[in-house]
């Protein structure tokens, strides 16, 4: 469902099949060579079979962005997903892993584009720097960053979804875009949401970075609530009276929710 709250600032993706036939796919890598696979595995993600959709999101993860870096085919393909996003066959469900938190196919597209950002935030840079690798010399986060304001735009449409899954999704995937230049102006307009959604979330990594977001943007925090137990990465948010004794505890404790890091 889209938004009524949408930024002030057209969209001019391309359209998604325009992205398909116009790349030079076989002329970008990806993590391993060439990415002339890349058109069949996007064209997946909205298979009717559930089985290939969710192969389709597991190489958006493992072959177009490998372990968070980015790669040459990862803008295309950023530009592609953000623009299927209104397709209704975004709503199908895929398999759930250790890494798909939702059954929502547009959630965990929402999710990825938030990955692909996180690779290009101040914070990312000051730490490239650190280590002699500033992103301005890198040409897919140079991209990447110069894409920032159509992906802001396509994310921030679902940022008040009537799906919870999709919601903090999208503010997952806004907050990181929202460190370009360009878009500082927004912020403001979504700090009601990322209280009173992600603040909220029944994920603890989701209100920590609510948190994060608030305090780094100079805005009140308080009263939101993230990790109970800093020593523990896996929080099941338990009540304070329902903690796990005894050997039964690392079994509960380490349940459902990946580690940040």
């Amino acid at each position: 469902m889209r938004s009524d709250h949408e930024p002030q600032f057209g969209n001019d993706l391309p359209d998604p099949q325009d992205t398909l036939t116009r790349t030079d796919w076989a002329g970008l890598q990806h993590a391993y060579g060439p990415a002339i696979e890349a058109p069949q595995t996007l064209v997946a993600l909205l298979d009717p079979d559930q089985a290939v959709r969710t192969r389709a999101l597991n190489n958006l993860h493992d072959v177009l962005h490998h372990q968070n870096t980015l790669y040459e085919a990862t803008p295309p393909t950023a530009l592609y997903v953000s623009a299927i996003l209104p397709d209704t066959r975004t709503l199908r469900p895929i398999d759930k892993d250790y890494r798909v938190t939702s059954d929502c196919m547009r959630a965990e597209l929402l999710l990825w584009i938030a990955s692909v950002a996180n690779e290009v935030t101040d914070a990312a840079d000051a730490m490239g720097q650190e280590h002699g690798f500033p992103l301005d010399e890198y040409p897919p986060a140079v991209a990447v960053r110069e894409i920032r304001p159509l992906l802001f735009t396509a994310a921030f449409a679902y940022a008040h979804d009537a799906d919870r899954s999709v919601a903090e999704a999208a503010l997952l995937a806004c907050i990181p875009l929202l460190d370009d230049p360009r878009l500082l102006r927004h912020r403001a307009a979504l700090v009601p949401a990322i209280r009173q959604v992600l603040g909220t979330s029944g994920r603890w990594q989701h209100r920590e970075r609510a948190i994060d977001a608030l305090n780094a943007w100079g805005e009140n925090s308080s009263g939101l609530q993230g990790q109970r137990n800093p020593f523990l990465f896996c929080d099941t948010d338990l009540p304070p009276d329902s903690s796990p004794q005894g050997s039964d505890a690392a079994t509960i404790q380490g349940c459902g929710e990946e580690p940040p890091f």
